[in-house]
């Protein structure tokens, strides 16, 4: 069982910056695939970066130019470096993390990311 933990949510005015991290707690296998999911209410979970083990990376439009996604596949860790946050982008986001490579298996329980105008 892979334990994924979350920080670095919170809240920011619109225009701000916040950096996610997540950490899986799992050693000697390197994930195949990382990233970050969000739920704002009322809506359904959406993609927002992944990286793959080596290093490619996928973003949703809503974000792209805004926020960047790396990791440190050694230590099975993934960041999400969010700029120029609005309002747009209040939600809870969900670190997601991909064993295999045959979809995501894990989920972390979420950080609350809060932007106001």
């Amino acid at each position: 069982q892979v334990q994924l933990a979350e920080s670095g949510g919170g809240l920011v005015q619109t225009g701000g910056s916040l950096r996610l991290s997540c950490g899986a707690s799992v050693s000697g296998i390197r994930l195949v695939l990382m990233g970050w999911y969000r739920q704002a209410p009322g809506k359904q979970r959406e993609l927002v970066a992944t990286i793959t083990l080596g290093g490619s990376k996928n973003y949703a439009d809503s974000v792209k130019g805004r926020f960047t996604i790396s990791r440190d596949a050694a230590k099975n860790t993934v960041y999400l470096q969010m700029n120029s946050l609005t309002p747009e982008d209040t939600a809870v986001y969900y670190c997601a993390a991909d064993l295999w490579g045959g979809g995501i298996d894990y989920w972390g329980q979420g950080t609350q990311v809060t932007v106001s105008s």
